[in-house]
């Protein structure tokens, strides 16, 4: 047998006690302290891995300002000379081909991939209403930053200061043309006559003088000039889409082909952005060594990035409130309150696809929009309605064409219009996908892309603007139409409800409990009267 303690031993027995316990909580809390510092660490990390695109972007704008700075500390260009300059910006140059190589795979396959994905039969009147308001205020955000931008005129200034012989010399070799010939050649770049050939060329009406009756007048001859008429690959892409979702089953092979080229083009648009970084490290270097006054080009840049957020800014807190509020007769702010996690999202991400199941989410449980309507709406949204690509392309076109001190007549001012709504259609959901359909505007208006550079030294700050526009337009496009159909159900069920609710006072007694009464089904259940028996009597 085992003896008793003593009470000696069991008083040290509960003294021990308490300290055993206090040993198993200080390891167990040392335990969740690893665990919660791993956690965090693994956050860390996530989050890093996540961003390292952007981060490796923001790195390599300051080491190509530092690096640019270095280079016209030592000499700039004149000691360097023309060859070595071409040599120090030879890694921009190449990020600047691979874009413009894939402009034309990029137009021409999400294009017709989004046209024969939209069937208008299937969509019907709610498909119907949603393209429309994204179409309206898409076109609105870019006049808004074509206005802005020729209201403040960001690279006017710049452009004043550092004029080049070149872009003299541009002016004089594109004369002004009169307004019917732009007008004219407009609407035959929209319909070309060989697609292959607007795969790099479009038309253009140059004038050449002759003598008549001893006074000189201009002749107009039309001409296929270098550059993409992307105006009318745009088109073609479209109808031609369209066209093979009239065809039913049979045209499912070619659109699933365009579809299939169009993954993989996102998948080289993936790779080109990770090269990006290196480019853009030696594309600003190379344009700051190039400049005389580096003080005046940051001050453009400055007023650039202003005249995007400002337009973002009243786009997204007046314009798409003002459009929801006279629709829905709305609090439009309380909506946006619901919707400030997704964003967030995508201030943080960039990327209007990556923040679209949150905006599912939240559309629904906070803001009453069905699921049927979101989960409809929502992803057609992050595909065709990207209202702050088109300001941001609009406001950058304009900046580079005042850069380059080229004049932008009315033409082109609708060119540049319809150009940036037609592609923002087409720009991917990812970070910086605006940037490449900015260079379709740029061959559409024919100014020089090697600008672009420009753009990809700041995008990294504007494009999470854009990011935040595009989905508050999508979830604002969900809130109008739940409305719509809210208003379009209660008008459809207030004419059969009033029959009813008139004629049942009528009845002086109340229906005979038969089994095989339609009537007493019918009414039972809403009017809720009806006793146990009674129920149980038509069961």
């Amino acid at each position: 047998m085992v003896a008793d303690p003593s009470p000696r031993d069991s008083k040290a027995f509960a003294a021990a006690e308490p300290v055993a316990n206090d040993g198993r909580a200080l390891i167990l809390m040392g335990s969740h302290g690893a665990a919660a510092r791993c956690c965090s660490r693994d956050k860390v990390r996530g989050c890093l891995r996540a961003n390292l695109l952007v981060l490796l972007t923001v790195v390599a704008v300051v080491a190509g300002v530092a690096l640019g700075l270095a280079v016209s500390g030592a000499g700039g260009a004149q000691a360097l000379g023309r060859e070595r300059l071409n040599a120090f910006a030879f890694p921009g140059e190449l990020l600047l081909r691979l874009l413009k190589m894939i402009i034309l795979p990029l137009v021409v396959c999400s294009l017709v991939g989004g046209a024969a994905s939209l069937d208008p039969s299937a969509l019907g009147r709610l498909g119907a209403w949603a393209l429309l308001f994204f179409l309206v205020t898409t076109l609105l955000a870019s006049a808004l930053g074509v206005a802005l931008a020729l209201v403040l005129k960001p690279g006017a200034a710049f452009a004043a200061v550092n004029a080049s012989v070149g872009a003299a010399g541009a002016a004089e070799q594109h004369p002004s043309k009169e307004v019917l010939d732009s007008f004219l050649d407009l609407v035959r770049n929209i319909f070309p006559s060989n697609l292959v050939s607007a795969a790099f060329r479009s038309y253009a009406t140059q004038y050449e003088t002759s003598q008549m009756n001893g006074t000189t007048v201009k002749v107009p001859i039309g001409h296929e000039v270098e550059g993409m008429n992307i105006l009318g690959l745009v088109v073609f892409a479209i109808i031609f889409g369209v066209a093979l979702r009239k065809l039913g089953p049979d045209g499912e092979l070619l659109i699933r082909f365009f579809n299939s080229f169009n993954d993989a083009t996102m998948v080289l648009v993936s790779w080109i952005m990770w090269y990006a970084p290196v480019g853009i490290l030696f594309l600003v270097a190379s344009k700051i060594v190039e400049m005389d006054d580096v003080g005046l080009l940051f001050a453009s840049l400055g007023k650039y990035i202003l005249c995007c957020l400002l337009g973002h800014a009243i786009h997204g807190l007046l314009v798409l409130p003002f459009i929801y509020f006279i629709f829905t007769r709305k609090n439009p702010y309380r909506f946006l309150w619901g919707i400030v996690t997704p964003l967030a999202t995508a201030f943080g991400t960039s990327s209007s696809s990556a923040t679209l199941p949150l905006m599912m989410k939240c559309v629904e449980e906070n803001n009453g929009v069905a699921k049927h309507i979101s989960r409809f709406i929502l992803p057609i949204g992050a595909t065709v309605n990207m209202d702050g690509a088109a300001l941001f392309q609009c406001v950058a076109a304009v900046f580079i064409a005042q850069l380059n001190r080229q004049p932008l007549d009315f033409v082109k001012i609708i060119t540049i219009l319809v150009t940036a709504t037609a592609s923002s259609v087409g720009a991917a959901g990812i970070p910086a996908g605006g940037v490449l359909t900015l260079a379709i505007i740029l061959e559409a208006v024919s100014l020089p892309v090697v600008d672009i550079s420009l753009i990809l030294a700041v995008d990294w700050l504007v494009d999470r603007s854009c990011t935040v526009l595009n989905v508050e337009g999508d979830a604002l496009g969900a809130g109008l139409l739940q409305s719509y159909v809210d208003r379009t159900e209660s008008r459809s069920q207030v004419p059969e409800l009033v029959p009813v609710k008139s004629e049942l006072p009528l009845s002086p007694t109340p229906a005979p409990t038969e089994e095989g009464n339609p009537l007493l089904i019918h009414y039972r259940g809403p009017i809720g009267d009806a006793t146990t028996s009674e129920k149980e009597s038509v069961m």
